[in-house]
């Protein structure tokens, strides 16, 4: 059976044309086992929370199936002044009114997004409060810390929504808990469920709930608190922070 070869540069160097298949090759398998990577990731860091192997896989799946559900809880109505202006023969503005027109944004919260996380971050609660009420107290001294500094960075951009870099409330999350329980001697089943509290606080009451307000100078169809477009970043959050912790 005859084997072809090609030359890359000068005599006596024949290469298999399969070597330049073999990168191609490394890629799609790596592609391939990225998700069962991301998979085994989330499953780890939710393990840490407390939950059962077959509970957390089913977090999981949860939130991923749940990702494309939006819960809608509030239309929020807002007049809005636009300028109407009437044109003379030469095609000149000689006259500008305005006219009140109003206008809808669809507030909705995700199934996957924000209310699977908030089940979770209740049940680390009970399970901080069944430690001591001191671990309680300091998880929400980190969770206020986290939710100051989301607020603070939040800003409401137009036709999407409130924004937020995606590392800062992770990042904020873990250096808050390792500020505030490291020196207590904390066990990291604590910090990490620490951690998990304050990466969802932040993301849903900092830049979330208190800048509601902004939504009514920001032109936007439908806001989704944890979906894929506007308010996202929640369960990232809260699972690299049990993680990092």
């Amino acid at each position: 059976m005859p084997v072809f070869y090609h030359r890359l540069s000068g005599p006596g160097r024949p290469v298999s044309p399969l070597i330049g298949c073999l990168p191609l090759f490394i890629g799609a398998l790596l592609l391939c086992l990225l998700p069962m990577f991301l998979f085994d990731t989330a499953r780890f860091a939710l393990q840490r929370l407390g939950l059962a192997p077959a509970s957390a896989g089913l977090a999981i799946f949860g939130i991923v199936l749940g990702s494309l559900i939006n819960l809608p809880v509030w239309h929020l109505r807002k007049d809005e002044l636009q300028p109407q202006r009437t044109f003379g023969p030469v095609s000149m503005s000689y006259e500008t009114r305005y006219q009140r027109v109003q206008s809808e944004t669809l507030i909705s919260v995700n199934l996957g997004g924000c209310v699977i996380p908030v089940l979770i971050a209740l049940q680390q609660m009970g399970r901080l409060g069944a430690i001591h009420s001191a671990a309680l107290l300091c998880a929400a001294i980190v969770s206020l810390i986290s939710i100051v500094v989301c607020w603070r960075v939040a800003r409401p951009v137009e036709g999407v929504g409130i924004l937020i870099p995606g590392f800062i409330p992770p990042l904020v999350s873990v250096l808050a808990t390792w500020a505030v329980l490291l020196p207590l001697g904390a066990s990291p089943d604590q910090r990490a469920a620490t951690a998990f509290l304050a990466g969802v606080a932040g993301p849903i009451i900092g830049a979330d709930l208190l800048h509601l307000r902004d939504l009514t100078r920001t032109p936007v169809a439908m806001m989704s608190i944890g979906g894929a477009g506007t308010f996202d970043g929640i369960v990232l959050s809260g699972i690299l922070a049990a993680l990092l912790a």
